[in-house]
């Protein structure tokens, strides 16, 4: 599955090849050089065969919306409450969204941080504030900052990118219990939890109980799991009525649509695409293995990820932990993400850090990975 060139890769229309420099490897976006699964691929060639590419029934149960429920309740051990899945184009999508609908200028979003980088650039641009919200916090700190802070939303990305982690129902637990308290919505998202690389099961944040997914938006996709991110699919699940009502009120056409090979791709993934999952996940896993004990040999720190194809890593103490994405993009030919962008907006210092995405070949890995070396050398 890992077997594309770099020449098959650079063919491809992705933004993670094509805009970077020739002779560089690629490492940065959360977008893996891996083959879309077969059962993917069939499905969508099948609607295609059929010219089955018309106006879907606007008004007939999603299949999609059935198929995220389905695995929930298989795979999480989580049975969604029915009649509240809604599809959008991507997590970020509903996020805006949400942040729209349930917030007002000026006040804070609550997020682990490091965070994603859109959804800081998101919070920011829409005249809102990060609020960072600490690992390990009791119930009673996290409601005593986010009064001061005057909290509108809390955001829970779990598994957590970048740092790969994946939160237990005891570290979930007091983040329910201060936005009970508070009488705040939380959106999970959990585009990453099928990428779980221990065996551990994911912890579904509206599994915390009935009176938390009423107050839960989650949020997820096929996408990371399965590469399927330029098809622009993702599934909401919309637990909290406050969310529910105002987003029906809207216009039909105002949030536009997901197309129906995006949704019979992220069906068929979802459905039938396990097996492929289980391939990847080993490859993932010997990745993870190959960066941790690299790391310990070149002084760099790294907490080995318990999901994601994600290493968040740290080059302090190395002669480039002044700019380590930048000069590893000059003098290694390596592209990583850099880490101040993951704590844009917020007092939080991550200049010593890098992204790196490891969902690659082992060989391609290898070769990144002697790059970096050669460069702290």
């Amino acid at each position: 599955m890992f077997d594309l060139t770099d020449d098959a890769l650079r063919d491809r229309d992705n933004m993670k090849w094509t805009t970077t420099p020739p002779g560089v490897i690629p490492a940065w976006v959360a977008d893996m050089d891996v083959e879309v699964p077969e059962v993917v691929t069939r499905a969508v060639h099948d609607r295609l065969a059929r010219g089955d590419v018309g106006y879907p029934d606007f008004d007939a149960p999603d299949p999609l919306v059935g198929a995220f429920e389905r695995r929930m309740a298989d795979r999480f051990d989580w049975t969604p409450a029915p009649g509240r899945g809604r599809l959008f184009t991507d997590v970020i999508q509903a996020f805006q969204v949400m942040l729209d609908l349930l917030t007002q200028a000026g006040e804070g979003i609550a997020l682990h941080v490091p965070s994603y980088p859109v959804f800081l650039n998101s919070i920011a641009e829409s005249g809102r504030r990060v609020v960072p919200l600490p690992f390990g916090a009791t119930s009673d700190e996290l409601v005593e900052q986010w009064r001061r802070e005057q909290v509108s939303l809390v955001v829970v990305v779990n598994p957590h990118n970048p740092l790969g982690r994946m939160l237990s129902e005891d570290e979930l637990r007091p983040i329910a219990d201060a936005a009970t308290a508070l009488d705040l919505v939380v959106l999970a998202d959990e585009i990453h939890a099928d990428l779980a690389l221990d065996g551990r099961r994911h912890v579904p944040f509206a599994s915390l109980g009935r009176d938390v997914e009423d107050r839960t938006v989650t949020v997820t996709s096929a996408s990371k799991a399965f590469n399927l991110a330029g098809l622009h699919c993702a599934v909401a699940h919309l637990g909290a009525a406050r969310v529910r009502e105002p987003l029906a009120a809207l216009p039909f056409a105002y949030l536009g649509g997901v197309s129906t090979l995006s949704r019979a791709a992220a069906v068929a993934a979802w459905t039938e695409g396990d097996a492929w999952l289980t391939e990847l996940l080993g490859v993932l896993r010997r990745n993870r293995f190959t960066i941790t004990d690299w790391a310990a040999q070149v002084g760099v720190d790294v907490q080995p990820a318990e999901a994601t194809y994600l290493a968040w890593l740290d080059f302090a103490g190395t002669p480039i932990a002044a700019d380590p994405a930048g000069l590893l993009l000059e003098r290694g030919g390596v592209r990583l993400a850099p880490g101040p962008e993951f704590t844009a907006h917020t007092d939080l210092e991550s200049g010593t850090f890098a992204r790196l995405n490891f969902g690659t070949s082992p060989e391609r890995l290898e070769r990144i990975l002697e790059r970096i070396t050669a460069t702290l050398a």
